[in-house]
C-alpha cells in the first residue's frame, strides 16, 4: 500500500509536493476506511479534486513514473518547464508484507544519470517513534555510499549511473541488494494505473475468458451496478446473431474500437430481458466503463492490489462512483487501495464516506502547483466533521476551484454587446 509520494521538479511540481495516504488516528471517525498494521494506519482510499490542467493528472504521472522506473522500462517522465535544474525528484514511502519501506532517488536528465538513491526501511513503536534503517544510499554528488551489503558499497562509486543500482549488478551475489530488489518491483507490480477517459476492455475480456471465481465476481459487479442487465459474458463467435446493417455505427470510444481486439470485444455479450446483444455495439459508454474498470476493481479487492484512476466519475453515475469508493471503505477489504482523480462533489461527503485526511486537492496558481489535504485546514477556518464540504467547496474557501469568465467570450462572439447576464 502507498503511504506517501514526494515530487520535486516533476511535471507540473517544480517545488516538492507531498502526497499522503497517513491515517490520523485521533480522528475516530470511519475507521474502516483505514488500514492498520504494525502500528502504521493508511487510508484504503483518497480523492483529488482540482481544476482542469491544474495538476492532478501530474499527480498520477508521478506514481505511473516511480512504477515504470522499478519495472525497468523506458523512463517517461518529464521535468518541470518552468525550472532551471535538470534534476528531477521523485520518492515513496510503502507498506509491503506488512513492512514499510522508504525509497527516494534523483534523475539527472542531462547527464541521463540517476545521481541519487536511497533505500530504508521504517520502524514505529506503540509510541508512533520512527526509526529508519538504511539499506542503500547512494549521493554521487556528495560521494555518501552507504549499503547494508559491505561488498556492494566498495563498487557504488564506479558502477554505471544509467539505471536503478539493483539494475546494473549482479543482485544475486548480495543478498540485502537481492531483496531490496525483489521488495521494490513486487510493489510497483501490484500498481494499477487507468484513465477513464480511455480505459481499455481488454484486462476485462482476459479476466472474462477464464472460467474462474474471479470471472463470476466481475459479472456479479457489472449485474449489481444496476444497469438494467441479465447477464455479461464472453462466448463463441458461433452464438453471436448480428443483426447490424451498413448505416450502423462503430463506436464513438476510439479506445474501445481497438481492430487487434476487435474480435474480442464482439464476444463480450451483455443480456436484456433474454436477448443477446455484442456489448462493444449496443450498451452505452458509461456502460462499457464500467464493464471495463470492473476486472480492475475486483482484481485490487482479491489479491490487495493498488488501483490508481484518473477521472473516476467520468460518464459513470455518481451513486455507481460513490458504490466503488465504498467497496474499498468497507471493513472486509483488509488490503487493497485506491487513489482516484474527481470533479463530482457528491463524493466529497465527511459526514457519511470520508474522513477528512481522505479528500485532497490540487491548486494552481501564478507562483506554483499545491498540493494538500482537507486536513490542513482546522476548525478555527471553519472546518469540521460536522460542516458542508460541498459548500464549503462551491464557495472557494478551499481552494482548487476554476474560475470561468466565459461571458467575456459571449461578448466577443456578439461583437461586444451588454446583455442583461452582465448588466446585472
Amino acid at each position: 500500500m502507498i503511504i506517501e509520494i514526494r515530487a520535486k521538479n516533476c511535471y507540473a511540481f517544480e517545488n516538492q509536493i507531498v502526497f499522503s495516504m497517513k491515517a490520523d488516528m485521533r480522528n475516530k471517525k470511519f475507521v474502516t476506511n483505514v488500514h492498520k498494521e504494525n502500528n502504521f494506519n493508511i487510508l484504503k482510499t483518497v480523492g483529488i479534486y482540482g481544476p482542469n490542467n491544474a495538476g492532478k493528472t501530474c499527480l498520477i504521472k508521478c506514481i505511473r513514473a516511480i512504477k515504470g522506473i522499478l519495472l525497468n522500462k523506458k523512463n517517461g517522465w518529464m521535468l518541470n518547464m518552468f525550472t532551471e535544474s535538470d534534476v528531477c525528484e521523485l520518492g515513496v514511502t510503502f507498506m509491503a508484507s506488512g513492512r514499510t519501506f522508504a525509497y527516494d532517488f534523483k534523475y539527472d536528465a542531462e547527464k541521463e544519470e540517476y545521481i541519487y538513491e536511497s533505500f530504508s526501511e521504517i520502524f514505529k513503536d506503540q509510541y508512533n517513534n520512527e526509526k529508519e534503517v538504511c539499506w542503500l544510499k547512494k549521493d554521487t554528488i556528495s560521494e555518501i555510499y552507504e549499503c547494508i551489503d559491505e561488498n556492494v558499497q566498495n563498487t557504488m562509486p564506479i558502477v554505471s549511473k544509467n539505471n536503478l543500482l539493483f539494475y546494473v549488478i549482479d543482485t544475486n551475489k548480495f543478498e540485502h541488494i537481492e531483496k531490496m530488489k525483489q521488495i521494490l518491483v513486487g510493489f510497483a507490480k501490484k500498481i494499477d494505473i487507468i484513465n477513464m477517459n480511455n480505459i481499455p476492455m481488454q484486462h476485462t475480456i482476459e479476466l472474462m475468458k477464464n472460467k474462474n471465481q474471479l470471472q463470476e465476481k466481475v459479472v456479479e459487479f457489472i449485474k449489481y451496478a444496476d444497469l438494467y442487465m441479465d447477464n455479461f459474458e464472453f462466448v463463441d463467435m458461433d452464438k453471436i446473431q448480428l443483426k447490424a446493417t451498413e448505416d450502423d455505427e462503430k463506436p464513438e470510444e476510439k479506445v474501445l474500437d481497438i481492430p487487434e481486439n476487435i474480435m474480442d470485444q464482439i464476444r463480450l455479450v451483455s443480456t436484456y430481458k433474454g436477448v443477446h446483444v455484442p456489448s462493444m455495439l449496443y450498451d452505452s459508454t458509461g456502460t462499457k466503463k464500467i464493464a471495463s474498470i470492473a476486472g480492475y476493481v475486483i482484481e485490487a479487492l482479491e489479491q490487495g492490489r493498488i488501483l490508481v484512476v484518473d477521472e473516476l466519475d467520468s460518464s459513470i453515475h455518481f451513486k455507481l462512483t460513490r458504490a466503488i469508493v465504498a467497496m474499498f471503505n468497507n471493513e472486509l477489504n483488509t488490503n487493497a487501495q485506491m487513489i482516484f482523480t474527481v470533479h463530482d462533489i457528491n463524493l466529497m461527503d465527511c459526514k457519511r464516506m470520508f474522513r477528512k485526511e481522505q479528500i485532497w486537492f490540487v491548486h494552481k496558481d501564478e507562483d506554483g502547483v499545491y498540493v494538500y489535504s482537507l486536513a490542513d485546514f482546522t476548525a478555527q477556518q471553519g472546518i469540521r466533521d460536522t460542516t458542508d464540504i460541498m459548500e464549503k467547496y462551491r464557495k472557494g474557501a478551499l481552494g482548487a476551484l476554476p474560475d470561468p469568465e466565459l461571458i467575456n467570450t459571449l461578448l466577443s462572439i456578439k461583437g461586444g454587446i451588454r446583455g442583461s447576464v452582465v448588466d446585472e
